[in-house]
């Protein structure tokens, strides 16, 4: 089959739009589309100076999905002096896994020649995950610690890197998963949550003075298209499930959404949009509430709703 765009043989045929494309219009047909949220997202300050840059964090895991946001914004703006990129990646201490995607930011961020800051759950926390899920003090699943972990160490980070932005590279499966689940759960409050902290414009959402803003640019392109980018391009993407990954519902909601995207094509694209929709209403609704009275931790100073904060008391369960 040739590319719609020119007599080029496609290499992807996107069934929810029924485009078939050659590898440089695909690339392109990505790329507008990261770029197209940058600016619907208002990411941009329009009063952002060279003089007065913004520092934009990204969460590099040296999976598919960061190292194609990594190579997409660093091409949008590597002559732009009004924007500087820093890769931030995360030790979790996954024996055999980790590594090897370190290895790939790593080589990325020389390749691209943006800044590469690398932490550790053992630096910071003295605990590695692959001990954390032998012990389960907690009897969780491995996703539940490590996403604790994570968002604390991202957190931080990205304030003690002065971040204007922190950006992540959840694709449209992702949210469209995420989304779902909050409407099957009933939590319109979590969608007004959702919205403030990462889903709407930066110029729509209510302050919060607390966190660095973050946002995702990659969450109108479909995972399948993120990986044949990434595959395309020759990428260093470490591109193999975490061997602790056991999200049960997750899994689920997103096995239905294979389905359904199998037998409707558009239903991710169709759910991600009604959603933020519907976000937006839910976030108007709970605007001015002031929310949970959030405060500082006892033990370590981070904000938090409670005395001490989650991570904390993971970590006193599992001395």
């Amino acid at each position: 089959m040739d590319c719609n765009r020119c007599n080029e043989e496609a290499v992807m045929h996107a069934a929810y739009s029924g485009a078939h494309l050659c590898e440089d219009h695909f690339r392109e047909s990505v790329e507008k589309r990261v770029r197209r949220r940058v600016r619907r997202d208002d990411l941009v300050p329009h009063d952002v100076t060279p003089a007065d840059p913004q520092t934009w964090v990204i969460g590099l895991s040296g999976g598919k999905d960061s190292v194609v946001l990594t190579r997409i914004l660093h091409d949008t703006f590597a002559d732009d002096p009004r924007i500087e990129l820093v890769g931030l990646t995360i030790h979790e201490g996954i024996e055999g896994y980790r590594d090897k995607s370190v290895e790939a930011c790593v080589e990325l961020c020389e390749d691209l020649e943006i800044r590469h800051e690398l932490v550790s759950y053992e630096d910071e926390f003295g605990v590695r995950m692959d001990d954390v899920v032998e012990d389960d003090p907690e009897n969780m699943a491995a996703c539940a610690y490590c996403g604790v972990f994570r968002r604390d160490l991202l957190s931080k980070y990205a304030e003690e890197l002065e971040a204007d932005l922190l950006l992540t590279g959840h694709n449209l499966d992702d949210e469209a998963q995420t989304a779902l689940m909050n409407v099957l759960e009933g939590d319109v409050e979590q969608m007004a949550k959702h919205f403030d902290a990462s889903l709407g414009p930066l110029s729509e959402r209510e302050e919060q003075d607390e966190f660095v803003p973050r946002a995702k640019p990659l969450r109108d392109v479909p995972e399948k298209e993120v990986a044949l980018y990434a595959h395309i391009d020759d990428l260093p993407a470490h591109i193999t499930e975490c061997p602790h990954a056991s999200e049960a519902y997750r899994g689920e909601i997103q096995q239905l959404l294979y389905d359904l995207e199998e037998n409707h094509p558009g239903t991710r694209h169709s759910i991600l949009s009604g959603y933020e929709e519907l976000a937006d209403i839910a976030a108007e609704k709970y605007a001015g509430d002031g929310g949970a009275d959030l405060q500082e931790c006892v033990e370590c100073g981070s904000t938090t709703t409670r005395e001490v904060c989650r991570k904390c008391s993971l970590l006193e369960s599992l001395v």
